[in-house]
């Protein structure tokens, strides 16, 4: 059975539904109306039914002084006194209507003729008038004043009493008929406790028929704060269903909510397609985006088509449709391992690793629930960006493989012309990776009209050498020492290679730079064919350019002749150190 939420919360605040509130408000008003009524009418009622029981006292009075005038001109005949007492008492107990109702004849100086009282536990001793000498001087103050009968108001060990008076003149005493005070609002109230449940009744029926009523008339706003709800738990802005919704006010201002949340949905789209991973997980964190930056400990790939400007030259504007079939494939590689795209310049691509918090990707509610952590991505930035590097050659050529096939579709039915020979060679995309990393700075700059998130530093710019390395050696990826250092302190997937200790343009020292060769997919003997260059770069490291020769004829492999070329037939200089200056980028 599904449990029904009364409420919902957002984080530990209770969201109360406004029907719910109306509802409460509504019976409580209700409430204390009813009530109020019934405690007003309540006192008003008091008044009547004393002023009823008074004119009830005033009726039994007389027929208890009736009595008493009879009974005196009886005992007067008879000479019987106890007997004529004995019947006003009689008289007086008929008469009696509630529980501790009391009639008795006190003379003026205190003296008890007769006592009667429906409560027969009414201790005689406990005299009304005689506990109270002040009703007695008031009896006695009125009858000295000319009054004779009237009210009068006393407390006994049962309560405060009213009632009436008469003064007998042939007993020579006051003939008194009372009622205790809370035996007349005992019924009163009573009658109001069982209205007031009554109410009580009826307003928690009424309460469930106006919470029908009002979830009924309200269930359109139920279902926008559910909706909205939903979105801020996922924090993603989101459509709200109004194909069930009246033709209302509130209606209108879901249907505006949609318009706005769609617009914003369509700039976050367009935000996070110009903005990195990054960025667009502190914005929706951090809820701002400042002009800041630190150094940073990061890993650079930059990749580069080769014989661009041919491209170009030969494809003119197709070269854009061309670039984006390339990076659609590039991209996903790197954002699939956690790498950012820094910048896209033309034909070169520049990615940035390590920058990505590995805090977004643990719960935290302010993260961009569209951003998600790359499926093939290792933790280790520079093994991510390594992972990059051979991914790109990869689809660049599944890229080349399809034009091939195309080229031999086509030829099928014709040679191609010249022209045609122009595009295929243009088309033919080959690309170049250089990786390096270290301390860079990192973050925002601009201005707070425009700003552009960059890397800065000597490392990017080593990326971009190593780069155009990959031309000279005609290799497609190679990295520094600091990418094969950190590789290795995660995994032996890769084995390195030293090529070359090379001093780049602009630089005063030498680098050491590597081929990362995949052990799994590398054949023995080309990693046999390896070792013995390495063999012959130690030679030449050493001055020893005769057994380096040696060794790189040995080899085998393309990378040696490079090597030959430069050594030629020649000796090590004097003043040799084992680092080539290069003297273009």
């Amino acid at each position: 059975m599904k449990k029904v939420k009364i409420f919902q919360k957002v984080g530990k605040t209770n969201i109360i539904p406004i029907s719910f509130k109306l509802v409460i408000v509504f019976i409580c008003m209700i409430l204390l109306s009813n009530l109020a009524t019934n405690f007003i009418t309540l006192r008003l009622s008091q008044g009547k039914v004393i002023s009823l029981s008074n004119d009830i006292m005033v009726h039994q009075l007389k027929d208890i002084y009736t009595t008493a005038s009879n009974q005196f001109s009886v005992s007067k005949y008879s000479g019987s006194r106890e007997d004529a007492i004995k019947t006003m008492k009689d008289v007086s107990s008929s008469g009696f209507t509630e529980k501790n109702s009391i009639a008795f004849g006190i003379s003026k100086s205190g003296e008890i003729l007769f006592f009667a009282c429906a409560n027969p536990q009414f201790d005689l001793s406990q005299n009304p008038a005689i506990d109270n000498l002040s009703v007695l001087e008031s009896l006695n103050s009125d009858m000295e004043n000319g009054k004779n009968d009237g009210s009068l108001h006393f407390e006994n060990h049962l309560g405060k009493y009213f009632g009436v008076y008469k003064y007998s003149e042939d007993w020579d005493v006051y003939i008194v008929r009372a009622e205790l005070v809370q035996d007349t609002q005992k019924a009163l109230y009573k009658t109001y406790s069982i209205i007031s449940v009554i109410i009580l009744v009826l307003t928690i029926i009424f309460l469930v028929i106006g919470l029908v009523m009002f979830n009924s008339i309200l269930k359109n706003v139920r279902t926008i704060t559910d909706s909205l709800y939903q979105m801020q738990k996922n924090q993603q802005m989101d459509l709200i269903d109004l194909s069930q919704s009246p033709n209302d006010d509130i209606s209108y201002m879901a249907a505006s909510f949609n318009s706005l949340s769609f617009t914003i949905n369509s700039l976050m789209e367009i935000f996070k397609k110009f903005a990195s991973k990054d960025v667009v997980n502190k914005a929706y964190r951090d809820h701002y985006i400042e002009l800041a930056g630190k150094q940073r400990e990061l890993t650079i790939l930059f990749s580069d088509i080769r014989g661009f400007t041919y491209m170009t030259e030969t494809l003119g504007n197709e070269i854009i449709n061309l670039l984006n079939i390339h990076y659609d494939r590039v991209i996903h590689q790197i954002h699939e391992r956690d790498g950012i795209i820094g910048s896209i310049i033309g034909d070169a691509i520049l990615a940035v690793y390590g920058t990505v918090d590995p805090a977004d990707f643990e719960g935290n509610v302010a993260l961009d629930p569209n951003t998600k952590k790359g499926e093939f991505s290792t933790g280790n930035k520079s093994l991510d960006a390594l992972e990059s590097a051979w991914a790109i050659t990869r689809v660049t050529a599944e890229l080349r493989s399809i034009m091939i096939e195309r080229r031999k579709e086509i030829e099928k039915t014709h040679t191609l012309t010249e022209a045609e020979e122009r595009v295929y060679k243009a088309v033919l995309l080959d690309v170049g990776v250089g990786i390096d990393g270290g301390k860079v700075f990192y973050g925002n700059i601009g201005s707070v009209e425009r700003m552009t998130n960059t890397v800065i530093g000597d490392n990017v710019n080593s990326a971009s050498r190593l780069e155009g390395l990959t031309r000279f050696y005609s290799l497609p990826v190679i990295i520094s020492e600091y990418v094969k250092n950190e590789v290795q302190k995660t995994t032996n997937k890769y084995v390195f290679y030293e090529i070359d200790i090379v001093q780049v343009k602009g630089k005063t020292e030498g680098k050491r730079i590597y081929l990362p060769l995949e052990r799994a997919l590398t054949d023995e003997k080309i990693m046999s064919q390896y070792d013995v260059f390495e063999e012959g770069l130690q030679s030449y490291y050493k001055g020893d350019w005769t057994a380096a020769r040696k060794k790189f004829k040995e080899s085998g492999i393309d990378l040696a002749k490079v090597f030959l070329d430069r050594i030629g037939t020649k000796q090590a200089p004097s003043d040799w150190s084992g680092i080539w200056t290069m003297t273009t980028k």
